[in-house]
């Protein structure tokens, strides 16, 4: 049995209805913290299993009967990391044969600016330290997040990033959960770590030439001050942390930290991952 935690989550939903297409329904759970929200998952036949990152004994216990488990990392709690590692410590105390874990395909760990993504190679030393078998999925930058990145107003006002002549490899979240599936259902857990891009870089000025391509309206991209994008977010109302959060990517961006290549999704996948022009026109309704 394989068992998915964050199952009502954006990428641990993608993979479970993937793998769907691949299994049936009686190898697979889902480990969620409210049953109820997972009635649809429960309908197609998927176990549920109830559970939270914070609590070990009922991480061990939705274990039980367990071979394979998906740690969908976590988002920006404090105590994140140590949650991650109570999954871990619940898959080798439970009998799991193989751990698989969602990180970050980021070029330099040691020279991140952005503290956040350093626990994704924290989490994973801890994972081969465990003497767990494992999969390591190391994703690039979800292209979902550029609706966020660029604002509710892109068309008509434009793209203020500090983000210079940064590139990202970006892919949908879709596409990287499919993938993650097709890796899950074929058994592979030869501590193997894949790393998954798209196929090409983008700049923003590249996804204002997409954007404008798309709409039929300009779309321009403008590189700000670092201290003036903060002072944009705050005025918005966006606390200061989330506001250095937010500049924390741009400054990694910036400095090529999402710009690796592979062609492992499109290998994984059987077919190339969706472009930049067709992700936007798919998130912006274009």
């Amino acid at each position: 049995m394989i068992l998915i935690t964050g199952a009502t989550g954006h990428l641990g939903a993608a993979v479970i209805q993937q793998l769907l297409t691949k299994l049936p329904a009686s190898q697979l759970a889902a480990l969620v913290r409210d049953p109820a929200k997972a009635a649809s998952l429960q309908a197609q036949g998927v176990h549920l299993r109830t559970g939270d990152y914070r609590d070990p004994v009922a991480l061990e216990q939705a274990m039980q009967g367990v071979e394979k488990v998906l740690l969908v990392s976590g988002g920006a709690d404090a105590d994140g990391l140590q949650q991650h590692h109570n999954v871990v410590d619940a898959a080798k105390r439970a009998g799991v044969r193989c751990l698989a874990y969602t990180g970050r395909a980021l070029r330099e760990p040691e020279a991140l600016v952005n503290d956040l993504m350093k626990r994704h190679f924290q989490t994973e030393d801890y994972i081969r330290a465990s003497g767990l078998d494992y999969v390591l999925f190391r994703n690039i930058l979800y292209m979902d997040t550029l609706p966020q990145f660029v604002g509710p107003r892109v068309l008509e006002a434009g793209i203020y990033l500090p983000a210079g002549e940064g590139r990202v490899s970006y892919a949908l979240r879709r596409d990287m959960g499919e993938a993650i599936a097709n890796v899950l259902a074929t058994g592979d857990c030869a501590n193997r770590i894949y790393t998954f891009t798209g196929a090409q870089t983008y700049s923003f000025h590249d996804v204002a030439a997409a954007l404008t391509e798309l709409s039929g309206r300009e779309v321009r991209y403008t590189d700000v001050e670092p201290a003036d994008f903060v002072a944009g977010l705050k005025a918005r109302g966006l606390p200061e942390l989330v506001a250095q959060l937010s500049l924390g990517f741009m400054t990694d961006i910036k400095h090529g930290q999402e710009s690796a290549v592979t062609s492992e999704l499109a290998e994984v996948l059987g077919r190339q991952p969706a472009s930049l022009k067709e992700g936007l026109r798919e998130l912006m309704g274009l």
